[in-house]
């Protein structure tokens, strides 16, 4: 498992755990207790942070894009893994201006395989698709940046060569 895949299976437990607890709890807490209990050893915390904060800092615009590309399914039957999975490949997909929307895609796939249920990936591919699709060519090459992006765009690009497609 690649650092960056890592981080973001950190980033949605970190999600589920702060949505699972009606988003009370700080979520820098849990992001360093998930840390601690899955991957002590793992040292890019700041790529973590920077996930999950950037999904809670846009999380209005995040829960609407959602929302308008799953009309059959209002957010709150959606399930909580299968919610923040998309939150996550969302953020990174219209946020992030360094991860290619073809590897933030199929990312969300890969974790929502993991961690949803069966149909989980199909679902996530279809709204992610639909988002990607609405965001069209010109609007997905002029992502809005995030503030502290300190990702590094060649090891990204190095991950999408690596990872399997659906």
């Amino acid at each position: 498992m690649s650092n960056r895949h890592l981080a973001r299976t950190i980033a949605v437990q970190t999600l589920y755990q702060w949505d699972f607890n009606n988003q009370e709890k700080d979520i820098n807490t849990i992001t360093t207790e998930v840390r601690e209990s899955f991957a002590p050893e793992f040292d890019d915390g700041k790529f973590i942070s920077h996930l999950v904060n950037g999904v809670i800092k846009n999380k209005e615009e995040i829960d609407g894009l959602i929302t308008k590309f799953a009309p059959e399914w209002p957010l709150d039957q959606i399930t909580i893994v299968d919610r923040n999975v998309l939150r996550l490949g969302t953020f990174e997909l219209r946020f992030e201006t360094s991860i290619p929307a073809k590897v933030a895609i199929n990312e969300a796939i890969e974790l929502a395989k993991t961690f949803g249920g069966e149909s989980s990936g199909k679902f996530v591919n279809g709204v992610l698709g639909a988002i990607y699709k609405d965001m069209g060519e010109k609007e997905v090459d002029k992502k809005i940046p995030t503030q502290n992006n300190d990702k590094q765009p060649e090891q990204e690009n190095e991950e999408s060569t690596n990872t399997s497609t659906t």
